[in-house]
C-alpha cells in the first residue's frame, strides 16, 4: 500500500513521504516469564500485578516443610555413609595388621626351615623335623596370600563405601537446590505485568514449568511487533522512520525506529507476513504491553518538493468557455 499524505498549501516547500500502513502490537524489550521448577502449596505471595522488582528479590515462597524433610533425610542417609566408611577404614587398618602378622611369622618359618636344612645336612636332626618346618613355612607362606586377599577385599569395601557416600553427598545437594527453588526470585530488574498464581494454590511441575509471573524488564523502552505483507517487506530497512497511533492516545502520534526484520515467515490462510521489530522511546510510560498500535513505515521520502493544491491546475480566466 502507498500513501502519498500532502503536508502544506500551495507554495511551501515541504517533504514529501511515502509510507506503509500495519497493525502491531506493543511489548516490552524484554518480558521474563519466572516460573517454578517444584510442585506444592504457595505459602507467601509477595509481589502483585505493577509491583516493581529488584533481580534476586523474592516474588513467592512454596510451602518449604516437605523438601525440609527431606534435606533432614538426605542428611542422616549421608551421616550414616560416612559412619560406615571410617568402619570400612577401620577394617583395613586391621587386615593390615593381620598382613604384618603373617609376613612375621612366614619370616620366622623360614628362617626356621634354614636352620633345619643346615642340621639335616649336619645329621644333627631328622628328616621328620625338616619336614615339619617346611610345613610350617608352606602354611605360614599361605596365610600371607590370605591377608593379603583380606587386605585387598577391605580396600573394595572401603572404595565402595566412599562411592556411597558421594552418592549420599549429591544426594544431600540436589535436596539442598530443590529447598532452595522454593523461593521464587526475580531474575532481573523490572515490573510485574502479570501474576497467575494466588496465595495457597497448588502448583504443579511434573511436566511443565508453570508461569508465576511475568516480568517486563525495561517498561521505558518499549517495541511493537508489526507484521508485514510479503508483498511489502522489500521496502522496508533497518532505521527507517516509524510513526504510530493507539487508541488510547487518539490525538498523539508516537515515533520509533526499524530495528529488526524477522526472516521468519508465518502463514494464514495462505496470507504470508513478515514479523517486523520497531523499537521506541517510552520515557514518560504511558504506552504499556499489549496495545494496539495503527503503524506507518515511511518507505520513502523527498524533501523540498513543490506542492500545490489541485484546484491550482483547474484554474481558468474569467470568461473562458470550458472545454468540451
Amino acid at each position: 500500500m502507498k500513501a502519498i499524505a500532502p503536508r502544506c498549501a500551495a507554495g511551501n516547500s515541504r517533504g514529501e513521504d511515502a509510507s506503509k500502513a500495519a497493525s502491531g502490537t506493543l511489548q516490552a524489550v524484554t518480558t521474563v516469564l519466572v516460573g517454578s521448577q517444584i510442585s506444592g502449596q504457595i505459602k507467601d505471595l509477595l509481589v502483585d500485578f505493577n509491583s516493581p522488582v529488584k533481580a534476586g528479590q523474592l516474588l513467592a515462597r512454596i510451602d518449604p516443610e516437605t523438601y525440609e524433610l527431606k534435606v533432614r533425610q538426605a542428611q542422616a542417609d549421608l551421616e550414616a555413609a560416612r559412619t560406615s566408611k571410617l568402619q570400612r577404614d577401620s577394617d583395613i587398618a586391621a587386615q593390615k595388621s593381620q598382613l604384618l602378622r603373617a609376613r612375621i611369622t612366614h619370616e620366622d618359618a623360614k628362617r626356621d626351615l634354614e636352620r633345619k636344612e643346615s642340621l639335616l645336612q649336619k645329621a644333627f636332626i631328622s628328616p621328620a623335623e625338616r619336614d615339619k618346618a617346611q610345613f610350617t613355612e608352606r602354611g605360614a607362606e599361605e596365610a600371607v596370600r590370605t591377608a593379603e586377599a583380606q587386605v585387598r577385599s577391605a580396600e573394595a569395601q572401603a572404595a565402595n563405601a566412599a562411592a556411597i557416600v558421594k552418592q549420599r553427598e549429591a544426594a544431600l545437594a540436589s535436596a539442598r537446590n530443590d529447598l532452595a527453588k522454593t523461593a521464587i526470585t526475580a531474575p532481573v530488574d523490572g515490573v510485574v505485568i502479570s501474576r497467575q498464581v494466588d496465595a495457597g494454590q497448588t502448583v504443579a511441575a511434573s511436566l511443565n514449568t508453570p508461569t508465576l509471573f511475568t516480568i517486563a524488564q525495561d517498561l521505558a523502552k518499549m517495541q511493537v511487533a508489526v507484521s508485514i505483507d510479503e508483498t511489502d517487506i522489500g521496502k522496508i530497512r533497518g532505521d527507517q522512520r516509524v510513526t504510530f497511533t493507539v487508541d488510547a492516545f487518539p490525538g498523539r502520534t508516537f515515533e520509533g525506529r526499524v530495528d529488526q526484520i524477522r526472516k521468519a515467515a508465518q502463514t494464514v490462510q495462505n496470507v504470508v507476513t513478515y514479523t517486523v521489530i520497531v523499537a521506541t522511546p517510552n520515557p514518560d510510560l504511558r504506552l504499556v504491553p499489549g496495545m494496539t498500535a495503527n503503524v506507518r513505515v515511511v518507505a520513502d521520502s523527498r524533501d523540498n518538493v513543490l506542492k500545490v493544491p489541485n484546484a491550482a491546475l483547474r484554474w481558468r480566466p474569467a470568461g473562458t468557455a470550458a472545454r468540451a
